[in-house]
């Protein structure tokens, strides 16, 4: 294993088979999206499964590695994600923010004997609050680099733990994690509130009632609890349960940033949370931007391979 800020071909690696010249990988806990860019950085072909980092076993990733090859081609990887955490194939030192995608470039473990290269994943370690992220940091700092996003911005990437992005000067300075999709899933499975969370969950008047008091309360331990006693007086439908709830949550999550203040939150996410946080980052007083985050993330590691060459 080596370090290093250019690239080199592993000796003996097979030639290039095709107009493919590199496989971006973003390698998440439980899914793994791949795809084959060409010279250009545009997609040749791609696949996706659900070989995330927690459902293969150490022995297991050479193997893993190897099936992304057979199904893309034999060149190049480059890879983001739980891939380089300590569940995946090697771990890599996170870098303190502030951090641009020179600095990450610079960073990036190589690991020859798969011909691979793994990025590294960002950290906060302030006094009072530590924070870290690995795969987000290449989707925000390729929306800046195709263009989607201004230098300066606040990101929000939805999901099992919503990811809050600051980026000044094209540097991301701040990460700030809550676990909003993981609490609402814990509810649902095994708190007092289970058997009530089945109904859906869409932008609508049980769901903004929620995201208003999220917003407003910060009582909200209580307000949770408000839901189930609120269905068994009578006075909120059993099916209107769970987007109360979530709205509770995504309402909380959305009054602990600065999103109050008419400015501009750019939103990597599926139509589903999109929508959710849209409406709830609106009813903060913000506007939200959607920005697409395959473009991202594949603009993110184009780039960062440039960097490399």
């Amino acid at each position: 294993m080596r370090r290093r800020g250019s690239s080199s071909r592993a000796k003996g690696a097979d030639p290039l088979t095709g107009p493919a010249r590199l496989i971006a990988v973003d390698w998440g806990s439980t899914r793994r999206r791949a795809y084959a860019l060409d010279a250009a950085g545009v997609v040749v072909d791609q696949m996706a499964d659900d070989r995330g980092a927690l459902s293969i076993a150490p022995a297991a990733y050479p193997d893993a590695v190897a099936a992304l090859r057979t199904r893309l081609g034999r060149h190049p990887i480059v890879a983001a994600g739980m891939v380089g955490s300590d569940r995946g194939l090697q771990q890599v030192p996170y870098i303190s923010a502030p951090a641009d995608i020179e600095r990450i470039a610079g960073a990036v473990l190589h690991l020859p004997e798969h011909d691979m290269t793994i990025v590294p994943g960002v950290c906060v370690d302030l006094p009072d609050r530590q924070d870290v992220m690995r795969g987000e940091e290449v989707q925000v700092l390729g929306a800046l680099a195709a263009g989607q996003a201004p230098p300066d911005a606040l990101f929000c990437q939805p999901g099992t733990h919503n990811k809050w992005i600051r980026m000044a000067g094209g540097k991301i300075t701040d990460v700030a994690t809550a676990m909003t999709g993981e609490l609402f899933a814990l509810l649902r499975a095994g708190s007092v509130l289970s058997g009530m969370l089945d109904g859906p969950v869409a932008d609508g008047p049980a769901f903004r009632s929620g995201v208003e008091r999220g917003l407003r309360d910060r009582d909200l331990l209580g307000q949770l609890f408000g839901v189930r006693a609120a269905v068994l007086i009578g006075r909120l439908p059993r099916e209107d349960a769970a987007a109360r709830a979530s709205g509770l949550l995504i309402g909380a999550d959305v009054a602990a940033r600065d999103v109050d203040r008419g400015g501009t939150v750019h939103l990597i996410a599926d139509q589903t949370l999109g929508d959710l946080y849209a409406a709830a980052i609106e009813m903060a007083g913000g506007t939200s931007q959607r920005i697409d985050s395959q473009a991202a993330f594949l603009a993110g590691i184009h780039r960062l391979w440039e960097l490399l060459r």
